[in-house]
C-alpha cells in the first residue's frame, strides 16, 4: 500500500485518540469516570463512561470499530425525520 493511500485510510478511520480519568459529568453520581475521544481526521467524538481506564479504553475501541464497520458497509447513524 502506498504511503498516500495509507494516510488516506488512516484519516478516514475512526480511532481512539485518548482516554483519561475525569470528574463525573454534571448531575451524575460517582467518582470513577473517564473521558474518551474518538477521532476521524479532524472530527472528534467525546464521551464519558464510568469505569477504569482499561475498561473505558476497551469500550472506546469497540465504539470506534463499530463506527468503522458501519462506514465500510455504507450504513449511517443518521435517520431522516418523517415528514407529516
Amino acid at each position: 500500500m502506498s504511503a498516500e493511500v495509507e494516510e488516506e485510510a488512516i484519516a478516514t478511520t475512526y480511532r481512539v485518540v485518548s482516554v483519561e480519568k475525569s470528574e463525573a459529568p454534571e448531575g451524575l453520581p460517582g467518582d470513577n469516570w473517564c473521558r474518551y475521544i474518538i477521532g476521524q481526521g479532524s472530527a472528534r467524538i467525546e464521551g464519558f463512561k464510568p469505569g477504569t481506564v482499561k475498561a473505558v479504553t476497551a469500550h472506546a475501541e469497540a465504539v470506534a470499530e463499530d463506527l468503522n464497520l458501519r462506514a465500510t458497509r455504507g450504513n449511517s447513524a443518521y435517520a431522516a425525520r418523517r415528514r407529516k
